[in-house]
This record gives C-alpha cells, sequence and structure tokens, in this order.
C-alpha cells in the first residue's frame, strides 16, 4: 500500500492512529512514520529523512517554514496540548493544585517518567519545573528518562516502584493503556503547547498529505481531537 510518511511529536500519535481508516478509506494511502520528540523529528527533517507531513510544534513549524522544508501555505493549527500528569490505574489519582502540592507530590514519587529532557517539548518543561522547584538535584536519581512521552508512559504503565509518577503530554498519557491522567499542573507550573501540521517541500504525495491535514484539522473531528487530549 502507499503511504503518507509522517515526522511527527509524540504528542499526535494516537490522534494519527485514530484517523488512520477514515483516510485510507478517502483515499486509498496508509500512514507510516515516526513519532517522537520534536527537536529530534525537526532535525530528521533537516537530514533529508523522507517526509511527505510533518506535525510538530507551532513555533518548529514556523521555523521550518522559514528553512524552505514546509510549504508555509499547507500549515495548519490541530490544537492545544497540556503537559500533565499521570499515574497507574491501580494507583490513586495525586492532587495538585499549588506549586508547594507538586514540590510534594514529586518529592514523595520514587520514579519520576518523563520524556527526553533536552529534546522533547515537554520533557524540557518538567526540567524547568524541577529547577523552579528547587528539587532538581534532590530528585534527579529517580528521574526515568526515555525517548519519547510515548515510552516513558509505556515504562510508567509497567514500573515496580511503590510511588510512581509520569509527567508529559495529555495526549501520550490518554493514548497508553495502565496510566490514567492524573490532573493539569498548578498555576505557574502549566504548559498548553499548539502543534501544527505541514507539507513538505519534499512530499512525495502533497494532494493526500493534504487531505490527511484536512481531516486532522476539519471541525468534523472536533470530537476526535478533544477525546485524544486536544484542545481547540
Amino acid at each position: 500500500m502507499t503511504t503518507v510518511n509522517i515526522l511527527s511529536g509524540g504528542a499526535a500519535q494516537g490522534l494519527v492512529r485514530g484517523l488512520s481508516e477514515a483516510f485510507k478509506t478517502q483515499t486509498g494511502f496508509g500512514i507510516d512514520g515516526e513519532f517522537g520528540a520534536v527537536g529530534i523529528m525537526a532535525d530528521k527533517l533537516r537530514a533529508s529523512t523522507p517526509a511527505d507531513l510533518v506535525i510538530l510544534t507551532q513555533a518548529l513549524l514556523a521555523k521550518l517554514a522559514e528553512e524552505k522544508l514546509v510549504v508555509p501555505s499547507s500549515i495548519a493549527d490541530v490544537g492545544r496540548v497540556e503537559t500533565a500528569l499521570a499515574v497507574r490505574n491501580r494507583d490513586p489519582k495525586v492532587a495538585v493544585k499549588t506549586e508547594a502540592d507538586l514540590r510534594e507530590v514529586l518529592r514523595a514519587a520514587d520514579a519520576i517518567y518523563v520524556p527526553d529532557t533536552r529534546a522533547s517539548t515537554a520533557g524540557q518543561h518538567v526540567a524547568k519545573i524541577l529547577d523552579q522547584l528547587g528539587i532538581a538535584y534532590e530528585v534527579a536519581s529517580r528521574l526515568k528518562i526515555f525517548p519519547n512521552g510515548a515510552t516513558a508512559m509505556r515504562e510508567l504503565a509497567t514500573s515496580t516502584a511503590q510511588r510512581p509518577l509520569g509527567c508529559t503530554q495529555a495526549t501520550e498519557i490518554i493514548a497508553t493503556d495502565g496510566i490514567v491522567l492524573s490532573g493539569s499542573l498548578p498555576p505557574g507550573c502549566e504548559l498548553m503547547t499548539m502543534y501544527t501540521a505541514g507539507v513538505t517541500t519534499q512530499a512525495a504525495h502533497p494532494k493526500e498529505t493534504a487531505a490527511l491535514i484536512a481531516l486532522l484539522t476539519g471541525a468534523d473531528r472536533k470530537e476526535l481531537r478533544e477525546r485524544a487530549g486536544f484542545a481547540g
């Protein structure tokens, strides 16, 4: 089967998966590609990894358009995603309303599962928050860092720790079996990130890629986006 190839932030993986059958019915094309830390996906495009579509943060898409790697007129917002907390299904949810609450919850966790703290949106934010809370050194040995949020959340689901906690994009939490969205980060620590899609300038299938963007961003798919963890 001919496919549209994607380079995408992990935040969009669940949404893309949910639209694959509709896209196949509409175009006869499948969907293939990679999902991971947005910085690494952008660098793959810069290194000429074949891709028709990129789904990354709004800021990164604008930069790739400036670098003539993405067609500016094709860019469309998919939706905003919050960075949130996750726990295993069998564990009680944690209530975090203030920075002090978050500090204590993180101190109490014996394992903290997060994505790449240098190349991923959520991972960078976690590193920033730990510094902001003054506990970066204290919890460093308990950080379990993985290449992307999806992997980090799968590892959280199977963790043998007593009080594990995860922090990544809400979409990645929702899409992972065995864990649940525990709650939002408190005021002063929150992060909402706009994810945006665009056709690459080297796309082998630009027409079908544009059709996929229309599916991802269409008003008739709003409910699916919300279920996947995207806000308007």
